[in-house]
């Protein structure tokens, strides 16, 4: 039997579901990789061109809730978009599973799987993964980087890519939603090391005992769910490029030990004495103002100098007003094909809109509306219903409003609409659910 020329990854902590999952796998498959600890799995897929990860829900003892493996498919589907994933779950688990399917999985097996069951849903899975990469190969436009006419943006990405034929720091400021993300890999993409690993770490979701865990990686040992040798965020991005978000957020205790890897350009991890060398190039980005947050004491002066060799500042939509239709035409573009719906338009009330709007959410918001409505629309016809727009404030022309009572407002608004649904609330956002408690605290919202 002709195997298919395919690369499988099984991701499990279990060394008999690895094996098992492998000998079944290999009579069917040319390259089966399987690996025990989900964290290794984005130098993996740094490597390797990997079309199928098979990845369990559940990894550490006595809890069984998926947050791990949810959080991994996200990794997954972040790092390596063309990457199907099947998630593995215990009978009883579906609704975890479920809702893997709703957050871009695949599909979902039980364990202890069925063989046919199994073999049937990878090979879908590998024929999805193909049509996904054609489909990709062939897109121009929709793959490509919008930057619009406003001299603002295009000022900003000129100096984006000037910077990105060099290996400085580069800081990169702006409101949520501004596309700072899609900056940071534009000068990725500029720069030597594009071949290489692009790693984004999500600053703002990660908790302050897991910080140094998930960024410097430790040893065996070095705790009580440490089982294996395992490197950090920093070394996975190893001659690429490391993206630390929301970096204003990072507490002042753990704000020293970054500078310290920065400054000596070594890592060290939880565990070992003996320093790492690093060759990463370093972009961070943040929507906070950190020459106040200097003034107030809270970010440390010689990690701002440190992080800002060169800083590009990202304007809002709002100050974009030539940018809203093309921007809208693009992201419908980037939509169709990715629902694989045709000829889809927008009519010419839901043009007028997307113009009027504040868009005070910026591209983040308009991709959230434009991909719901692509859903929703009848008709090939996208209407001003299906955009939905009404519920957030607009700021006419010559009304100035405080960035702080839009954003408050914005947030006030999108938690009534989802009746103060945390997840969802902060999915429409763009934000953590730990960044969205935070500016709760900070403008005093709560559901009481």
């Amino acid at each position: 039997m002709k195997k298919t020329n395919a690369n499988i990854l099984v991701i499990d902590d279990q060394e008999d579901i690895l094996f098992a999952a492998k000998m079944l796998l290999k009579k069917h498959f040319e390259n089966i990789f399987t690996i025990n600890n989900p964290k290794n799995v984005i130098r993996l897929l740094s490597e390797n061109d990997i079309d199928v990860v098979l990845l369990d829900m559940n990894y550490r003892i006595g809890f069984e809730d998926g947050r791990e493996g949810m959080y991994f498919l996200r990794e997954i589907k972040t790092l390596s978009p063309k990457t199907i994933v099947i998630l593995m779950t215990a009978f009883g688990k579906v609704e975890t599973a479920v809702e893997g399917l709703k957050n871009g999985a695949f599909d979902y097996v039980l364990k202890p799987w069925e063989n046919e069951k199994l073999l049937e849903t990878v090979k879908q899975a590998v024929e999805e993964s193909r049509k996904l990469k054609k489909k990709t190969d062939k897109e121009t436009v929709v793959d490509s980087f919008f930057i619009g006419s406003s001299q603002a943006i295009k000022k900003a990405y000129a100096l984006g890519e000037k910077v990105g034929k060099t290996d400085a720091n580069v800081l990169i400021l702006g409101e949520n939603g501004t596309g700072k993300y899609v900056m940071a890999q534009y000068i990725h993409q500029q720069s030597f090391r594009k071949n290489n690993a692009f790693v984004h770490v999500d600053l703002g979701s990660l908790n302050n005992n897991i910080f140094e865990s998930e960024l410097f990686g430790y040893a065996k040992g070095a705790f009580t769910d440490a089982k294996t040798d395992t490197a950090g965020r920093f070394e996975n991005a190893q001659n690429g490029t490391i993206f630390l978000d929301e970096i204003g957020n990072v507490p002042l205790n753990l704000q020293s030990k970054l500078l310290q890897v920065l400054q000596t350009k070594t890592v060290t991890r939880l565990g070992e004495s003996k320093p790492r060398p690093l060759n990463v190039r370093i972009i961070t980005a943040t929507n906070l103002n950190l020459k106040e947050e200097v003034e107030h004491k809270n970010f440390r002066e010689d990690l701002y100098y440190r992080i800002n060799t060169m800083e590009i500042t990202l304007p809002s939509l709002r100050n974009r007003k030539e940018d809203k239709i093309p921007l809208a035409l693009f992201l419908l573009e980037k939509m169709v094909a990715k629902y694989e719906r045709n000829e889809i338009k927008f009519s010419e009330k839901a043009l007028e809109q997307i113009e009027k709007h504040a868009w005070n959410g910026n591209i983040r918001e308009m991709e959230n509306r434009i991909e719901r409505a692509v859903i929703l629309c009848d008709d090939n016809i996208i209407s001003a219903a299906d955009l939905d727009l009404e519920i957030v404030t607009v700021y006419h022309d010559h009304e100035e409003a405080p960035l702080s009572d839009i954003e408050k407002n914005t947030i006030e608004k999108v938690l009534a609409k989802h009746h103060f649904n945390i997840s969802k609330s902060a999915e429409e956002l763009g934000l953590s659910r730990a960044a969205l408690y935070r500016r709760m605290e900070k403008y005093n919202i709560s559901n009481s």
